[in-house]
């Protein structure tokens, strides 16, 4: 049964990443990058490699939708990869052990700070490789920090709304 709800918010996310998401700009600097989100409410109990096997198929269909040549996927990889080690620093729970992240189950300030670290690295890695230059540094940085303040006001709410249900 969880792995068919994982697949709906797969489905749904890449959808909406796609279809939505992704022509939405906030003054030409920040774009919501939601579907980072199935990336963060991924079960800790699960593999590194069977995390970043979700991660690679995430980003190669948001780069699909998006016509950019692995840069989606290669940030998620990356983003999957340092989850774990991410999740278990900055966790207050004593064991990391198969419970999915989320305000409810680590607190606000933890989720956040969790979240923040991991937007933050997906944002930047992305950007990285999307500009692949550090000659207009200010703009990256304004970019960076733009996608990860948006991106992140939407997985507070949508995190906060779900469970409240």
């Amino acid at each position: 049964m969880q792995h068919i709800i994982r697949l709906e918010w797969f489905v749904i996310l890449v959808l909406l990443q796609a279809l939505v998401l992704n022509h939405v700009h906030f003054e030409q600097y920040a774009t919501p990058l939601l579907y980072i989100y199935f990336l963060l409410k991924i079960n800790s109990g699960n593999s590194r490699k069977g995390l970043m096997l979700w991660a690679f198929s995430m980003g190669l269909c948001i780069d699909i939708f998006s016509n950019t040549p692995g840069l989606n996927a290669a940030a998620s990889v990356l983003t999957a990869f340092c989850r774990p080690w991410i999740l278990r620093v900055l966790s207050l729970r004593d064991t990391t052990e198969n419970f999915e992240p989320g305000i409810y189950q680590m607190g606000f300030t933890a989720f956040f700070r969790y979240a923040l670290v991991i937007v933050l690295l997906h944002s930047l890695t992305l950007n990285l490789l999307d500009t692949f230059s550090l000659a207009r540094f200010q703009t990256l940085l304004l970019k960076i920090l733009s996608d990860a303040c948006i991106t992140l006001i939407f997985i507070l709410c949508i995190d906060s709304v779900r469970r409240k249900r």
